[in-house]
């Protein structure tokens, strides 16, 4: 609490703000995302709570579904004219003011106006309604943004006609993103739901690819911004971890830009920030060397993007805790340094900054980088290669039995469509039967599997006529349980069925334990699924959600799930949105509203969910746009053979360290081995063993027992295993403090990093384990 006084500035301040309209932009990816239809219908949802609400200059292309939200609002007429043959709508600002409703529905944010008008753009026009009160929700494409839009046309070719600052979505009091597959918009171009000047660009799968991660990283940054100003408001320091911040610390020497690069490398793999340093002794002067060397590094900088910062140096001995500062002072989730070529005894004389860090960072990961530029060059990743000219025969060869069958199983496979959203009650189970609906009036047989509305009236009336499976009673210890009837579903056997809930775990005595188990059955009978996710059960996501909100998710899915998906789609709502659902009771019983406020619904935990939703998606295109070979992706090439060698013991973070090692794997494109360190006591059945053993394959990854007699043996043992499986890259986990003051275990660990040498070694935060 603050008890001074407020200045007269500061009260007019805030007296204009309280003045002002409401601005909200929802962004799409392209022409034909569903933005008109969604404002529109948030546009229905405020006039049924009593609020005045006008459309103006609205283009709904004669689409059906986005004609039927204009009923019932009040339509004002805009000022039409032509321009190259084309109808073009502007706003009548004097009429606006004198109707002077409360919020006001507009089209087309980077609308340029005619000739004559009282603002050249419509952004402007919009700016003049905030300031005389009325609130406004508009849309925008992606490639319509300053910025966004170089990119757009480099990739695709997309070229805006117009387009607006790139500091327009920070003007707006709310953004959300209305998301689309390629594969639905593809479909609504063939019904025809997009007219029939259609612009071809967009009619090309990798370009609405390319155009839809773009729009998604583009949220994801804007949501880290407001992350890290919520975080900093309740005091938290240190990375959130929802996005990626890459710090290479480098010399003024000749390996220093073989360190960049690689930290480029990672940075683009894990779509994170990068920032260069460098310490320098104070007061002496750079040799002509060094001064060299400086200025090519501060080139590639530039050249590269990546923040440059040069700091004066306190001493060899001080580094590491200077290095941990900056880390924890810019967020910093990595640094990346080499690897140290110092003996034991110069370590003893001089202070290991390695050792430094690792006692001092704290959500903080360490990548030591292996110096292999005199026998293999410069490690930066090429191109993907292209495929061989053998290929071109394969069409030729007659394919084995096996190849024969497995070809007929993929045909007969039913296909998979996740709707994934941040939290509950953003609209996931609402947007499944409204496409259900739809697919049922294009003759599709469908049916509901199971579905979970929680009591929400807006969710159960779009059930309209379709066909529900009623779902399995189960007797258990004295009372009666209901399941979804898998059995039912493959007999009545539709060609679609929609089922809520993906990460759902079944009663006690169903066949399977997870109701994704009895998806993968379905979908195995030929039966599409459309089902509902929400980004936290997802399982290598596990610690991020604890470490943000606090809270463990128990119920998982495999992230293979999302891999094996023939589409994907978000359903995004901004947080103050959601919020208001719950305190309307739209999301849970109004008893639990406050506890959930007060939780799981805290604005900090939805913000950061939001990100790491964005955030997965995005890299989920990504990895779809490199499958499909049309392009490079946004993210950069990565061609360089990765074996990644998991190393655990008996430890609370193993599954941690176990999930870390899949994300990078999975970036990467990597192979992985996870092997689990323990004495000749150890059995391969004990609990512990089976429940590491089992999150390994679920995630994909190989997994091995490495049994030692002796303490001393262990590091010989796993480099030599590493040896032999050609690993490229190592991950420890961190040592507990207690444990790095041992000197047994600090040798240990140690001994392990100087052995290491020719290999990546990334050794991973404590954090809490």
């Amino acid at each position: 609490m603050t008890y001074r006084r407020k200045t007269p500035e500061e009260i007019l301040q805030y007296m204009e703000r309280m003045r002002r309209g409401k601005l909200k932009i929802l962004i799409g990816a392209t022409s034909g995302a569903g933005k008109t239809y969604h404002m529109l219908r948030e546009g229905q949802i405020l006039k049924s709570q009593g609020i005045d609400v006008i459309a103006c200059a609205v283009t709904t292309s004669r689409r059906q579904e986005t004609v039927e939200q204009l009923h019932g609002i009040e339509r004002w007429p805009s000022i039409h004219w032509m321009k190259e043959g084309i109808e073009k709508k502007d706003l009548p600002l004097g009429q606006l003011l004198q109707r002077n409703p409360e919020v006001v529905l507009v089209d087309n944010l980077a609308h340029r106006n005619r000739e004559g008008a009282r603002f050249s753009t419509r952004l402007e026009d919009i700016s003049f309604l905030l300031e005389q009160g009325i609130s406004v929700i508009t849309t925008i494409n992606v490639y319509e943004l300053s910025g966004a839009d170089i990119i757009a046309r480099h990739y695709t070719g997309i070229r805006a006609e117009n387009t607006v600052p790139p500091e327009t979505l920070d003007m707006a009091d709310e953004v959300r993103f209305i998301d689309v597959s390629p594969e639905t918009l593809l479909k609504r171009v063939e019904d025809g739901l997009l007219g029939h000047q259609v612009p071809l660009a967009i009619c090309h799968r990798d370009n609405v690819a390319v155009l839809r991660e773009l729009s998604l990283r583009l949220m994801a940054d804007g949501m880290s911004d407001m992350l890290d100003k919520h975080r900093m408001s309740e005091g938290l320091v240190g990375p959130s971890g929802t996005a990626e911040r890459i710090l290479v610390s480098v010399q003024y020497h000749w390996n220093g830009s073989i360190y960049i690069r690689r930290g480029q490398q990672i940075a683009k793999r894990l779509n994170g920030e990068l920032i260069v340093v460098v310490y320098v002794k104070a007061g002496v002067e750079l040799t002509p060397e060094q001064a060299a060397f400086k200025s090519s590094i501060q080139q590639l900088c530039d050249k590269i993007d990546a923040e440059f910062i040069e700091l004066p140096l306190q001493g060899r001995r001080k580094l590491a805790g200077q290095l941990a500062e900056l880390a924890l002072e810019r967020k910093v989730t990595r640094i990346v340094m080499g690897h140290s070529k110092m003996s034991l005894w110069q370590e003893l004389r001089k202070g290991s900054v390695i050792k430094g860090l690792l006692r001092k960072l704290r959500s903080t990961d360490l990548f030591l980088m292996a110096d292999r530029a005199e026998s293999e060059g410069e490690r930066i990743m090429a191109m993907r290669p292209a495929k061989p000219n053998s290929d071109r025969s394969a069409a030729f060869r007659r394919p084995s039995q096996e190849e024969a069958n497995q070809r007929t199983r993929s045909l007969h496979k039913g296909s998979l469509k996740i709707y994934i959203g941040a939290a509950p009650g953003v609209g996931k189970t609402y947007t499944m039967l409204r496409e259900g609906n739809h697919l049922k009036a294009k003759g599709i047989d469908i049916v509901i599997g199971l579905l979970e509305t929680h009591g929400r009236e807006e969710t159960k009336e779009q059930i309209g006529t379709l066909e529900l499976i009623p779902r399995r009673k189960w007797p258990y210890r004295q009372t009666e349980l209901e399941e979804m009837d898998t059995e039912a579903i493959l007999q009545r056997n539709p060609e679609v069925v929609l089922i809520d809930e993906l990460a759902h775990s079944n009663v006690p005595g169903s066949r399977f334990k997870k109701r994704y188990e009895d998806i993968q059955q379905i979908l195995e009978a030929g039966i599409s699924v459309i089902t509902t996710v929400n980004v936290q059960h997802l399982e290598s996501l596990n610690d991020a959600v604890e470490r943000l909100t606090g809270i463990r998710v128990r119920e998982r899915v495999p992230d293979a799930l999302m891999q094996m998906a023939d589409e994907i789609e978000l359903i995004d709502v901004t947080p103050q949105m959601l919020q208001q659902r719950l305190r309307e009771g739209k999301i849970y019983a109004p008893a639990k509203v406050e506890q959930s406020l007060d939780s799981f619904f805290k604005l900090g935990n939805l913000i950061a969910l939001r990100e790491l939703a964005l955030r997965e998606l995005a890299d989920d295109v990504d990895e779809r746009l490199e499958s499909w070979e049309s392009r490079t992706s946004l993210r950069g090439p990565w061609r360089k053979k990765e074996f990644i060698f998991v190393c655990i013991t008996h430890s609370d973070g193993a599954e941690r360290i176990i999930r870390r090692g899949f994300r990078l794997a999975y970036r990467l494109k990597a192979e992985w081995h996870v092997v689990y360190v323990g004495n000749n006591n150890i059995r391969n059945d004990s609990p512990e063993l089976v429940k590491i053993r089992s999150l390994t394959q679920q995630l994909g990854g190989q997994f091995e027992l490495l049994q030692t007699r002796r303490h001393k043996e262990t590091t010989a043992k796993m480099l030599a295993r590493a040896e032999d499986l050609g690993a490229s890259q190592l991950i420890i986990g961190q040592a507990k403090p207690k444990k790095l003051r041992l000197p047994n275990n600090e040798a240990l660990f140690m001994h392990l990093l100087r052995g290491s040498r020719v290999r990546d070694v990334l050794i991973v935060s404590r954090e809490e384990y």
